[in-house]
């Protein structure tokens, strides 16, 4: 996204650029305490945190920060995008920032990163971070979707103009207020109206492209056993795009991983009910510290 528009960004008065490692990057800092790094998930952005970060930054330091080719995180490599590139290219960027988090927030496939981010070549800590996943996307695509999903994004991604033609047919606000419901979410106008801006950008969209057709969770999966972090998934129970099962699942292979779940909710449980998806991380927080 063009940077001229971050004022009207939410909580663009934490807003800057980091001009790190590969990427330039869009980068939201407030507060001091324990570092908390937030990662959006696929097509999202730091608007996704725009309701925890002020509140989490009342007793933590809070870093989000825009994934490569989301949102206003300018791309530097076209071919970075994939979870081990990605996970190594925040890791940079945290050395270049002094950032040693003590936890990392998920949503989606930003849960993936975080885990990847947390195991012992790639920490910025040197050892494990807390980590906390909101409606973790850990599972591969089934059966005939898992075949053509990944055939097709790479073809997506790879032809000219495929982000500006997907971008202007997919915009529109019914479609927009459609493509959130299906994800089991119920968003108010201002949360439409930020994603139908995300959708209506071609570069967004390109960056969304090529991070579904670099998308390889098998490698991540099979170490989960070993994983080091402790890790608590939150789940919307009513998520449509990521069963609540599949936290669960990833749960079950780990050496120290617990479900919470909050009914009612949706993929977007934590723009739904901000509130309530802060109080729990706190908790979380708290608990482990203790």
């Amino acid at each position: 996204m063009d940077w001229s528009q971050i004022k009207t960004w939410p909580n663009s008065d934490l807003s800057r650029r980091g001009q790190g490692p590969v990427h330039r990057w869009h980068i939201q800092e407030k507060g001091v305490g324990k570092t908390v790094l937030m990662l959006h998930g696929a097509g999202g952005s730091t608007h996704s945190y725009r309701d925890l970060i002020p509140e989490l930054a009342r007793t933590f330091h809070v870093v989000a920060i825009d994934l490569p080719g989301q949102g206003f995180t300018q791309l530097g490599a076209r071919h970075r995008c994939g979870l081990d590139a990605m996970a190594e290219d925040i890791s940079k960027l945290c050395a270049h920032e002094g950032w040693t988090p003590d936890v990392i927030v998920g949503h989606s496939a930003g849960c993936a990163v975080a885990l990847r981010l947390a195991e012992p070549d790639l920490s910025p800590r040197g050892h494990a971070p807390l980590i906390i996943g909101i409606n973790a996307a850990l599972e591969q695509f089934k059966g005939l979707a898992g075949l053509l999903f990944p055939v097709m994004a790479k073809a997506l991604a790879a032809v000219p103009f495929t982000a500006s033609l997907f971008s202007g047919a997919s915009s529109n606000p019914d479609r927009i207020k459609a493509l959130i419901g299906s994800t089991g979410s119920d968003l108010d106008a201002d949360g439409l109206a930020l994603y139908q801006r995300l959708v209506g950008d071609r570069n967004h969209v390109d960056g969304t492209l090529l991070m579904m057709s670099q998308w390889a969770l098998d490698p991540l999966l099979k170490r989960l056993p070993d994983h080091p972090s402790e890790v608590h998934f939150i789940v919307g129970e009513t998520d449509a795009t990521v069963a609540p099962q599949v936290s669960e699942k990833a749960a079950s292979r780990m050496q120290n991983a617990t479900v919470h779940r909050l009914a009612g909710l949706g993929h977007l449980a934590h723009e739904e009910n901000p509130a309530q998806t802060v109080a729990l991380i706190q908790d979380i927080i708290r608990k482990t510290d203790s």
